[in-house]
């Protein structure tokens, strides 16, 4: 026979533990923008500031911009399309164009939405593909600056992600990352470990970046790319001095670098200069 005061202090016990749980993550609602960023520790999406540079500004990626371009938009007439990575030297404007190219097809689709994911959460794509699969919307989840230090179980976690789990990634996801590094790991290996534990390591690390069908490099800009990239800013933003090109090489030279990020930071400092505000 049951013992009604036992039924009552177990019923009390579960209504605690219903009170101390997590609040259940909230339905994500797109219809506000086509920006994104998900709160992988909340589970929400939280709508970004879509602040991307137009397409035809980036300039000496021609061929990069046309092949992300032509693979955006088959994804988002719903042809099958290979997960992204784009790689190579810093500035040179990866992240300008998954950002420019997703705000392009946004414009012509509504269904097309950007959701950003830190890489520090991509323990976290499991079950943020879970939430987005049978939605309508096309969804591109990016990933800025991706890497994995050695050893890294994340890396394991975005291989069963993209290729490998039971489930898979969604028809309707596109995962695109950016990375300095081709492989997405550091180069070299611990010799203390061996040669076959070095083999396996370096077969490791290739595994992951072989998730991606899509390679797209960027290599260092060379000088006249370079100019080319500051008349086309100064162009877009009536910005006129005397000396420009000058001024931009001397500006790289002090950078130690030349790159399309250099450009633009060039740009908005003569913008300061003249008062004349930016609209990035």
């Amino acid at each position: 026979m049951s013992d009604p005061v036992l039924i009552q202090l177990l019923s009390r016990i579960a209504d605690a533990l219903d009170r101390l749980a997590p609040p259940a993550a909230p339905e994500p609602t797109f219809a506000a923008g086509s920006f994104f960023r998900y709160r992988a520790d909340r589970g929400v999406f939280e709508p970004a500031p879509d602040n991307a540079l137009p397409l035809d500004l980036l300039l000496g990626v021609e061929s990069q911009k046309t092949r992300f371009v032509e693979a955006l938009r088959r994804f988002a007439a719903g042809l099958p399309t290979n997960h992204a990575l784009l790689w190579g030297v810093r500035g040179t404007g990866k992240s300008s164009l998954a950002k420019a190219a997703v705000h392009a097809e946004a414009a012509r689709s509504a269904q097309v939405k950007l959701v950003e994911v830190d890489r520090d959460a991509i323990a976290a794509l499991p079950d943020l593909f879970d939430r987005l699969r049978g939605r309508d919307e096309r969804f591109v989840v990016f990933c800025d600056d991706l890497s994995f230090e050695e050893g890294a179980a994340a890396g394991k976690i975005l291989k069963s992600a993209l290729e490998g789990g039971v489930a898979g990634p969604p028809a309707n996801v596109l995962f695109v990352a950016t990375s300095n590094r081709r492989h997405l790991a550091p180069q070299g290996h611990d010799e203390s470990k061996g040669l076959m534990a070095a083999a396996e390591q370096a077969e490791e690390t290739v595994s992951v970046s072989d998730r991606f069908g899509l390679w797209i490099g960027f290599p260092p800009m060379d000088q006249p790319a370079y100019l080319l990239a500051v008349r086309a800013y100064a162009e877009r933003y009536a910005l006129s001095i005397d000396g420009l090109e000058r001024r931009a090489l001397q500006w790289a030279q002090a950078r130690g670098a030349r790159s399309g990020r250099v450009a633009f930071q060039f740009i908005r400092e003569i913008a300061g200069e003249l008062g004349i505000p930016l609209p990035l």
